[in-house]
């Protein structure tokens, strides 16, 4: 299964989300295949690479001349692969414009990897592009990450718009799988209130469990850690390994 992390709001907690989700599912003896969408590649970062340093997503979606395989590398993580982001991955955006098909290029690399893998996921750039365009026509689902803040919603309107043109016309099984409510702090009654909003805006598609505001969960990609490495006993730790669990449940 292909999902992508979406949101074009940025601070959401797509990467945040995208690399502890990939690696709990490692964890749990899936195997999975992290793809960084997103020109600033957080989350190719995040995982301990340096950026540029081994062929990646550029790679894949626009050098015919490099074998499919050379974009995929291991992670210190048993069954978790990448394929990583670079600085180069901005000017796909632009290169893609006048190719043929060019809201299918991700999707048409993909389909001869989608057998190796029980997911792919994909962290999506924080815009409604063509980057992103790649990724929603290349998923299967779409998880969307919002943040327990003021101004959540905003935004989501026009998120919702494209998924359906896209649905309309690129990808007619495309559909969201669930919305994360990410950076809950208990003691905020906004997190309440944005909760409830969020619940009222999808009804039946919001996940039980809630990420909280931790401030382990932010430490962690500076040090090119998952969460469950890097501090396994944080509340943010527990709520990964419960989303993942729960992501596996619903999408057996």
């Amino acid at each position: 299964m292909i999902i992508t992390v979406t949101n074009q709001k940025g601070g959401t907690g797509k990467t945040t989300t995208s690399i502890n989700l990939a690696s709990y599912l490692a964890k749990f003896g899936k195997k999975v295949l992290l793809i960084d969408l997103d020109p600033q590649s957080n989350a190719t970062s995040g995982l301990g690479f340096e950026l540029g340093e081994k062929a990646g997503l550029y790679e894949l979606m626009m050098d015919e001349n490099t074998p499919l395989q050379h974009s995929i590398h291991t992670t210190r993580y048993h069954k978790l692969d990448i394929i990583a982001g670079a600085p180069d991955v901005a000017g796909i955006g632009v290169e893609l414009v006048n190719m043929n098909r060019r809201e299918f290029v991700l999707y048409d690399q993909l389909q001869s990897l989608v057998h190796l893998y029980d997911y792919i996921i994909i962290d999506s750039p924080p815009s409604l592009g063509l980057l992103t365009i790649n990724g929603l026509v290349a998923a299967d689902k779409i998880i969307i990450p919002v943040q327990c803040e003021y101004y959540a919603l905003e935004g989501l309107g026009q998120l919702l718009e494209t998924i359906q043109l896209i649905s309309d016309n690129l990808k007619p099984d495309l559909s969201v799988l669930g919305v994360i409510l990410t950076m809950y702090d208990r003691r905020n009654r906004l997190s309440a209130m944005v909760a409830k909003e969020v619940s009222k805006f999808f009804p039946g598609y919001v996940f039980d469990t809630v990420i909280p505001r931790n401030v382990s969960l932010s430490e962690a990609p500076s040090f090119g850690k998952a969460i469950h490495d890097y501090a396994p006993l944080s509340k943010g730790s527990f709520a990964y390994f419960q989303l993942a669990q729960e992501l596996i449940k619903i999408t057996k």
